[in-house]
């Protein structure tokens, strides 16, 4: 991707193929960005992303923590529901939520690739697991001292789950980011559409031999990827190498 990127179309065409470019075309790069409105696109795939991780965030620790500390009536039944909901494909519901989002009359706004995907399924049970092996004098520790259960959870739980959490928002920042089905089906307009329906919009308008184009616009997709994930790679590996706590 990015050798054919830094291509020229020549190069692209060429049998065998090229691996190293002769002069490395930057160029690419501009003409991508030129060929459709890339920054409002950016702009929509940014704040899309974000707005869902925060949100996936504020239920997801609070649900976690109800359901590896607390005991009460129906908490098998509704982890159930929450591990149900986890097994479901979007592409399953997305007629029946498409259908009400359009009475919401909100289609035409970027909430309808933010308000589905408010909770996170995966996150609430990978969190989960990671709270039970939390002991429970600390939690009793902090109530002797007067810790509200809020506090208790954005203030010790969540701290001490770092690498849980950073897990969970780079899955999240990826699948979100790289989505194309469902906001192919949600929008109607290029004011609202992400990123990636831009990159894909490049086929038609760059034509389907420009390929040194058309990986031009994946190299800029991609990039955000690899940065946030070198920036959460150790957090990942923690995440997954139970370490006990001293």
């Amino acid at each position: 991707m990015i050798s054919t990127s830094l291509q020229t179309f020549r190069e692209t065409m060429a049998f065998p193929p090229t691996w190293i470019p002769a002069s490395p075309q930057w160029v690419n790069f501009a003409e991508a960005m030129q060929s459709g409105p890339f920054l409002l696109f950016a702009r929509n795939s940014l704040i899309i992303t974000f707005s869902i991780i925060v949100m996936q965030l504020a239920i997801m620790i609070p649900a976690a923590y109800a359901f590896a500390k607390y005991r009460f009536k129906g908490k098998s039944f509704l982890f159930g529901l929450v591990l149900l909901a986890f097994m479901i494909p979007h592409q399953v519901t997305f007629i029946p939520v498409y259908l009400m989002l359009a009475e919401w009359g909100i289609i035409k706004t970027l909430l309808p690739q933010i308000i589905p995907f408010m909770s996170n399924a995966f996150g609430i049970f990978l969190l989960r697991q990671y709270f039970m092996q939390l002991p429970e004098e600390m939690i009793e520790a902090a109530r002797i001292d007067n810790a509200s259960e809020f506090a208790i959870m954005w203030r010790i739980m969540a701290p001490l789950s770092k690498p849980a959490l950073a897990t969970i928002a780079l899955f999240s920042f990826v699948s979100h980011w790289n989505d194309y089905f469902w906001p192919l089906v949600m929008t109607d307009s290029a004011s609202v559409r992400p990123l990636t329906i831009g990159i894909a919009m490049l086929r038609e308008t760059e034509g389907i031999s420009n390929w040194h184009i058309i990986m031009a616009g994946n190299v800029v997709l991609v990039l955000p990827i690899l940065i946030v994930y070198f920036i959460c790679s150790k957090q990942i590996v923690k995440a997954f190498v139970y370490t006990g706590i001293k």
